[in-house]
């Protein structure tokens, strides 16, 4: 891993915009680590995912589906924040450099063509059940489990705003 600062600003990025940026980025010889995920409703464990896979190497690319993928996902009801919207405040955390929306159903394309040193899942996976992690070894990348245990839930942040809840 180099020790070239973070970008800390956080772009997001249209695909093709991407792909030059990381072209730039390692030719500069910088390594790049993938995270991916809907990010409805940004909250903890988000921000404990993404910080954990941003240690493992020097630009976090974040791809977050866009809103059909997470209704198909989810269901109906959601998302509950347009795609434009969850992309910029992810973009906005300090350990994210870019952000980049996608439609496929999964990130296995993105993967291929990216090449990320590594990819990065939360930890209610494990590296066996992770679906993208042949893709990535095909290439020579890695697949890591980062963040802490999966006890937070964007369904429950919902369910227990729709209830009055508090913590």
């Amino acid at each position: 891993m180099s020790e070239q600062p973070r970008v800390g600003e956080g772009r997001v990025l249209s695909e093709a915009a991407l792909v030059d940026q990381v072209a730039a980025d390692r030719a500069a010889g910088l390594s790049f680590v993938f995270a991916n995920g809907c990010f409805d409703v940004l909250h903890v464990g988000h921000v404990r995912y993404l910080t954990g896979a941003a240690v493992e190497g020097d630009r976090l690319i974040v791809a977050v589906n866009d809103d059909a993928s997470v209704r198909g996902l989810k269901g109906p009801s959601r998302p509950v924040q347009a795609a434009g919207d969850r992309a910029a405040l992810v973009a906005a955390l300090r350990v994210v450099d870019y952000v980049v929306v996608f439609s496929d159903p999964d990130v296995e394309r993105l993967l291929t063509l990216l090449k990320p040193e590594v990819h990065s899942k939360g930890s209610d996976y494990t590296v066996e059940t992770v679906p993208e992690r042949h893709v990535v070894q095909a290439y020579g990348g890695r697949t890591v489990i980062v963040g802490d245990n999966k006890d937070h839930s964007t369904r429950d942040v919902i369910a227990r705003i729709l209830a009055g809840e508090g913590v």
